[in-house]
Formats: structure tokens, C-alpha cells, sequence
């Protein structure tokens, strides 16, 4: 894909908001197939900027086996921290579109998901940045990062969903 070949905003919102969906009802086989073979998913740390530099522990760093192996797990009974699953509710917003990096589309937004679950409610706030790829008429993930501006994961203690 040549830099020059960047696809519209509504065509990108429109993928972003089918993954909000997809996400927050639960339906995440279907959320895999909107991700590339060789996907990725990263959450980096909290707190400080330098967090998302690349020697840096991450809260999540999933290739594309450990995506499926998350979901499958996500979906099955052995899941206790999502047994029943949490409520979420994705709100996504600023969706910009930079420009292109080699084949790959740059997108970012911004997000609040809300995480209903015994009665608590958690507010996650931050960024994404996307990395997508086209493949004939079809945008796909390649890359999701969630960039919290959370300073910590408390009183949340941890991410068991798909942020």
C-alpha cells in the first residue's frame, strides 16, 4: 500500500466502532477476524511516559497465538477473573489518521471504557494506536496498542478483559 493510499475517517470509524461492539458484546471470535495473521496487542505500563519505551515492562504484549489463546481462554470456564464476564461499554473517540507507515495504515483514538462488574464500575482512559493493513476491500488490525492515562491499575488492580 503506498502512503498516498490512505483510506477515509468514516471508513476507519467504522472499523473502530465494529471492534468497540464486537468487544464489548462479548463476541470475540469475531473480534479475531478483524485482526491481521500476524497481529499484535499491547498494553504498556502505567504512570510515566517512558513506559512505552521498547525496554520496558508491558501490562500486555500478545502476538497474534497468544491473542487466540486469551480469547479462547476469555471464552471458556477456566477464566475465573471473567466468570461471568464483565460488562463494557467502549466510547471512542478523536479518531485521526497521520499517515502511513511502509504498508501499514497509522490511526489513533481516544477511549473510556467502562467496566461494569459486581456492582463496580472501572473507567479505563487513554489512547490506541493502530496499525492497519488493507487487504482488497478490507481494513484489518495489525497493530492495537493501549496507551492508559491511568496512573495506576488501582483500584482496578488488573486488566483480565480485552482493553
Amino acid at each position: 500500500m503506498s502512503a498516498t493510499a490512505l483510506p477515509s475517517r468514516q471508513e476507519v470509524e467504522d472499523l473502530l466502532y465494529r471492534e468497540a461492539a464486537l468487544l464489548d458484546e462479548w463476541r470475540l471470535d469475531e473480534w479475531l477476524e478483524m485482526l491481521t495473521d500476524d497481529a499484535i496487542y499491547q498494553v504498556p505500563c502505567t504512570g510515566v511516559p517512558e513506559c512505552a519505551a521498547r525496554n520496558t515492562l508491558y501490562i500486555i504484549a500478545d502476538d497474534a497465538l497468544r491473542i487466540r489463546s486469551r480469547v479462547k481462554q476469555l471464552l471458556g470456564k477456566s477464566a475465573w477473573a471473567e466468570n461471568p464476564h464483565s460488562r463494557t461499554r467502549r466510547l471512542i473517540t478523536n479518531v485521526r489518521i497521520p499517515g502511513a507507515d511502509g504498508d501499514g495504515i497509522l490511526v489513533t483514538a481516544n477511549f473510556a471504557v467502562h467496566r461494569m462488574r459486581y456492582e463496580i464500575v472501572d473507567t479505563y482512559v487513554g489512547r490506541y494506536e493502530y496499525k492497519l493493513a488493507r487487504f482488497g476491500n478490507e481494513l484489518k488490525i495489525r497493530e492495537r496498542i493501549a496507551i492508559l492515562d491511568n496512573e495506576a491499575l488501582r483500584p482496578h488492580g488488573k486488566i483480565s478483559f480485552i482493553l
